[in-house]
């Protein structure tokens, strides 16, 4: 049996291998020195139900785009976001979204979808293989982070092309500069698209009403790539000195051609976690919206969710009260008819439209911290690149994922 510090020492070193990672965030454990298996046929089978799953999302999406506006503000979707949520700027929905398994006895269930500001880029599709190959593992995601960069630069390539700019776009990738995750994962992303592309903090970005973005340096911005700046905050920002919606008017920019943002405004559409709830009530009410075949698909992977509780207090069934905009756990609820089992202690978004889903339990799986031997529930992200299913990831947590979570390596069984 390998010792504590033995695997602690281990571990530093090959997480020390890799330059701009956060094996370690806020002085706690993050990546494991530790692996998970799966088959070839479990992964075949996660990326079946992402294609599908992905189809019924991006299906709803234009169900949505067609919604007058008192509809879109039933589903949370915020008031000062209606005049631009229509926009539409790709063919696809979103360049990149995640969405969050659950493994149980009746199969793949999905507990959410991340469609407009979705990380775990860099685990999935980077740090996964180097922990493949010091475990001698076959890695699922292999080729996959070439096809990650390629999407990228065609997304970008064929938004500014949309706009009609003549010139070569100048392309800037952007996170909060102080926040070491969201800043390394947006420049990993950056170094995948091969582009001339530069990264700037969005604390230095300037607007210039009607005009244009700026950098620090002053110069127009043809595409903002925003992987980690959720649209529902961009709304609200105002600038400290005039209290200008400097939110606002950068998505005036952005329908006025003058502007790309990537993810695209599309995505946003679909962010809300009432749009789960929509498309369990078009299932119950047997609505031809979606072919019989979809529908099948909806009854496999979806789970009962409504923007009331009261189908499982008659019902009896376990259910989680969740945030329509929420993230990492936080503000979500486990109850049992009337009695709150377990909560997030955190309550950020307490303010946003309830959702109430039936309660699946997370697998359990023991990993190998830093601080011994533990037991942990085990969450899958599969990616949607461009509407198809690509990378796997695991993290492993409670049954609540918070961002306490761990990054669980992924290996294919042999």
């Amino acid at each position: 049996m390998v010792s504590i510090e033995v695997h602690r020492k281990k571990r530093e070193e090959v997480y020390s291998e890799l330059t701009d990672f956060w094996h370690d965030l806020n002085g706690s454990e993050y990546a494991l020195y530790d692996f998970v298996l799966m088959t070839e046929q479990e992964i075949s089978e996660i990326k079946e139900a992402t294609n599908r799953i992905g189809q019924i999302f991006f299906k709803t999406a234009k169900l949505l785009r067609n919604s007058e506006d008192p509809t879109l503000l039933q589903l949370d979707i915020p008031k000062e976001i209606l005049p631009f949520i229509r926009h539409q700027s790709l063919p696809v929905e979103a360049v990149i979204a995640r969405i969050d398994l659950v493994k149980t006895e009746n199969g793949l269930k999905i507990l959410e979808l991340n469609a407009d500001t979705p990380t775990f880029e860099k685990e999935v599709f980077h740090v996964n293989a180097k922990m493949c190959r010091e475990f001698s593992l076959t890695d699922p995601n292999q080729g996959l982070e070439i096809e990650l960069g390629k999407a990228i630069k065609k997304a970008i390539g064929e938004a500014c092309f949309r706009t009609k700019q003549a010139h070569e776009p100048y392309v800037v990738f952007t996170s909060h500069g102080d926040h070491i995750e969201d800043k390394y994962t947006t420049t990993y992303l950056m170094e995948l698209s091969d582009l001339q592309a530069r990264y700037c903090p969005l604390e230095k970005l300037r607007i210039v009403k009607n005009v244009g973005l700026f950098d620090d340096s002053g110069r127009k911005i043809d595409v903002l790539y925003r992987q980690t700046y959720p649209l529902e905050q961009l709304i609200l920002d105002r600038d400290e000195a005039s209290q200008d919606k400097v939110g606002i008017q950068l998505l005036e920019l952005v329908i006025a051609g003058k502007l790309v943002i990537l993810n695209p405004i599309s995505s946003f559409l679909l962010q809300s976690k009432a749009i789960l709830a929509v498309i369990w009530g078009l299932l119950e009410m047997n609505s031809p919206y979606f072919s019989e075949e979809e529908k099948e698909w909806i009854q496999l992977y979806f789970l009962p969710t409504y923007l009331e509780e009261d189908h499982f207090l008659k019902s009896e069934i376990k259910y989680v009260k969740k945030p329509s905009f929420g993230r990492e756990g936080d503000t979500v609820e486990i109850y049992e008819g009337m009695e709150k089992i377990a909560e997030d202690t955190s309550k950020t978004y307490a303010s946003s439209l309830p959702i109430y889903q039936q309660y699946v339990e997370l697998p359990s799986h023991p990993i190998q911290t830093t601080n011994g031997k533990k037991m942990a529930k085990l969450l899958i992200g599969s990616f949607l690149i461009n509407g198809k299913a690509s990378g796997i990831g695991i993290r492993a947590g409670n049954q609540i994922t918070d961002n306490g979570a761990y990054f669980l390596p992924l290996g294919i069984k042999p």
